[in-house]
């Protein structure tokens, strides 16, 4: 196998992967059947002893390594189609919200595993702390680079549809499921639809690379 064949079958699988991750994650989450718009408090609540959600949330870290290929292999691909700057533009958007969300989910959801071990008044004590990190306080203002993410595989998407590179219904299935899955935490059954719609494109996009 040269290098080449190396990075298809790479770039084949972190198509596949990545929205299965996300499928996994999504599914993971309490309370899909009653969506709700979740404050700093409630997410702190929610996360409290969840191993489930921990281990989701742990993909979901290393799953934006995916993101990056996958993103960078689309620009690639509208690029040499004559998208020069849609190619630019969308990835590095793309690029910069995936390590925003590594970041974001390393500072408010893998923080939470490492309390598991305290007992309620610890918690409690510790309550002030997560507060103001949920909240996003100082600079973890940074974390809102994530919503760069649907803008980022939006123009790669929009540029595919317009001068080609994949197939027209990948890149169209690719545009809704990004458009949908930056849905507020508590909503994450319309997440998991948007999830299931993207692998609905990339998947079998994956596949195609490897054959």
């Amino acid at each position: 196998m040269n290098a080449a064949d190396a990075a298809r079958i790479g770039t084949g699988c972190a198509y596949i992967l990545m929205p299965i991750v996300f499928i996994f994650a999504f599914a993971a989450h309490p309370g899909l059947r009653h969506p709700r718009v979740l404050g700093p408090e409630e997410l702190i609540d929610r996360a409290r002893g969840r191993r489930i959600l921990h281990t989701s949330h742990g993909l979901v870290t290393l799953n934006t390594a995916l993101m990056v290929v996958v993103a960078v292999h689309l620009g690639s691909v509208v690029r040499a189609q004559g998208a020069d700057w849609a190619a630019l533009v969308g990835t590095l958007l793309a690029v910069i919200g995936s390590l925003a969300l590594a970041a974001d989910k390393g500072a408010l959801c893998l923080t939470m595993s490492a309390l598991d071990g305290l007992s309620d008044a610890e918690f409690v004590a510790a309550r002030p702390a997560l507060s103001a990190i949920f909240a996003k306080k100082g600079w973890l203002w940074l974390l809102w680079g994530i919503l760069l993410i649907p803008v980022g595989f939006a123009i790669l998407a929009v540029a595919a549809i317009v001068v080609g590179g994949v197939p027209t219904w990948v890149a169209v299935l690719l545009l809704v499921g990004v458009l949908l899955i930056g849905f507020p935490d508590g909503a994450e059954i319309i997440n998991l639809g948007a999830s299931v719609t993207m692998a609905a494109g990339l998947v079998p996009y994956g596949v195609m690379l490897l054959s």
